[in-house]
């Protein structure tokens, strides 16, 4: 490799890097709201304005409102001492203050380890959720923010996963210093703090509309892909999915030179035009950015031959599914017979995709490509700069990709009223997914078409049943009654009667016995 591609391939990494480090939210519109109810003093209207973490389970289409506890700690001991703190509670038996009452909202400072150490340990004490105090002031606060032990900070913090927030189930919230220093004030002074975290979807019509941004090679989409088919398919025309492939721009990560050739070694295709990371990490052998950049080329064409129409797009899952299961490795991964077995085993025209991979512009040569230009703006639209991102009705989810989050949030995005039946059923089910399988909630027995459930129809007639069966049965022990009544008429009758001279009873001739 010469020195000048070299240079050229350093340049366009750090430009990739540089892009998972850009400033801000990670796209989409702000979801969540941030506001203190207790006291009034603090009320804001509009709520506080606050950044969400990356990782977690925020509840869309709900809220978290309860009492806030001061850790007066950075919280990056996993032994998290829930009996210190603010404000101050009473003492059990033994004289030592008692712990956080759940469920509480904790707050803790910002500083010494990640944010996903933090809030793990807030998870673990028993929090709802984490409101992390910012510690330093931003240098676009100016004069709102003091801080006379250190400079600002020029750049917002972005709440990040380290790689290991996959276990995180709970929310949480940065909170800047300016208004963390208030909320803190309040509770050391021993005073009660309700707050409120609440997460909104736009639910414009009876339609949403969910995107999902990822790249061929991504592992943590994985189970993600394998589990949301059958959403997707059951949701049918109520809701509108479109896949977006993430590739980086050559052009401005200088890949391709004054000469119109391509510098950046395998990484890109198009004379250098679109490019992707190395999965392997290997520029020499395995799978190469390139690679991974026609692989994205032929899912877009596969989802607008068979995807775009319908927003459905079921072969578009089976082949991703398929492939992943059959060619995901460096000795199929370009195999052009491993993609047509898998074409022949989902059902896709392969010559239809391999058209519009042609008409769009192809990889080869200096020549741009409808479709992957197209991502590329898509993706300066959306504000995409961490993947895997997937948005409902435009807004960024957060949080872990995984069945249980998107479902919710995708059915979080109605109108209120218009939710489809398969969300009415499986949306507050143990196991959504199961659920969506299965068409019916194990162990629901009020939702209607539930298996297991007694029909309307087997109702009424086994009502009918019983009350013939109650009829018979009052009938006959209503003629038992009357025999009986008779026979003991018939006993009383024998006993006093004046006996005659022959020894037999007298008995008149307008007496009748039997």
């Amino acid at each position: 490799m010469s020195l000048h591609r070299g240079l050229a391939l350093s340049a366009m990494i750090a430009s990739m890097l540089s892009d998972v480090n850009a400033q801000g939210p990670v796209g989409g519109k702000d979801s969540s709201k941030l506001q203190i109810h207790i006291p009034q003093a603090l009320f804001q209207e509009g709520g506080y304005e606050h950044r969400e973490a990356l990782f977690g389970v925020p509840p869309y289409g709900g809220s978290i409102s309860q009492m806030v506890y001061y850790a007066d700690s950075d919280l990056c001991d996993s032994n998290v001492d829930t009996r210190k703190g603010f404000p101050i509670r009473g003492v059990d038996d033994a004289g030592v203050m008692l712990p956080w009452p759940s469920p509480y909202i904790l707050m803790v400072d910002r500083g010494s380890c990640t944010f996903v150490q933090k809030v793990r340990n807030a998870q673990r004490s028993g929090a709802a959720a984490v409101v992390i105090a910012d510690t330093t002031c931003l240098c676009s606060m100016g004069d709102l923010c003091q801080d006379s032990n250190a400079e600002c900070e020029p750049r917002e913090p972005l709440m990040a996963d380290d790689g290991s927030g996959a276990d995180i189930t709970i929310p949480s919230f940065l909170m800047f210093k300016q208004d963390a220093d208030k909320v803190k004030a309040q509770l050391r002074s021993n005073s009660m703090v309700q707050m409120e975290m609440g997460w909104s979807l736009p639910s414009p019509d009876n339609r949403v509309e969910y995107d999902l941004w990822t790249t061929p090679t991504d592992l943590v989409v994985r189970d993600f892909m394998q589990t949301y088919k059958e959403a997707a398919v059951a949701l049918g025309n109520r809701a509108y999915f479109t896949p977006h492939m993430y590739i980086y721009d050559g052009m401005l990560s200088n890949c391709q030179g004054d000469d119109g050739e391509n510098q950046c070694y395998n990484l890109c295709t198009n004379n250098g035009r679109y490019c992707a990371t190395d999965p392997d990490n290997n520029l020499d052998k395995g799978i190469s950015g390139a690679d991974v950049v026609v692989e994205s080329l032929r899912r877009l064409c596969i989802w607008k031959v068979y995807g775009k129409d319908d927003g459905v797009g079921e072969k578009w899952w089976n082949y991703v599914n398929e492939f992943m299961v059959r060619c995901d490795n460096p000795d199929f991964f370009m195999s052009g017979e491993c993609v047509d077995d898998v074409y022949k085993r989902v059902g896709i025209n392969g010559g239809k995709v391999n058209k519009c991979m042609d008409d769009s512009g192809g990889v080869e040569d200096d020549i741009e490509n409808e479709l992957l230009s197209n991502e590329l703006s898509y993706k300066e639209q959306a504000g995409v700069v961490i993947i895997p991102a997937l948005f409902v009705n435009k807004v960024v989810i957060r949080g872990t990709l995984n069945f249980k989050t998107i479902f919710q949030a995708v059915c979080a995005g109605y109108l209120t009223g218009t939710e489809p039946d398969i969300c009415s059923m499986c949306s507050s089910c143990p196991d959504e997914y199961k659920c969506t399988v299965n068409g019916y909630c194990e162990g629901n027995n009020t939702a209607h078409g539930i298996k297991g459930n007694v029909s309307g129809g087997v109702f009424i007639s086994t009502l009918i049943g019983m009350t013939c069966l109650f009829f018979i049965a009052g009938a006959c022990q209503y003629r038992r009654q009357q025999s009986q009544m008779r026979d003991a008429v018939k006993g009383v009758v024998a006993e006093y009667m004046p006996v005659g001279q022959d020894g037999k009873g007298m008995v008149g001739d307008d007496t009748q016995i039997t």
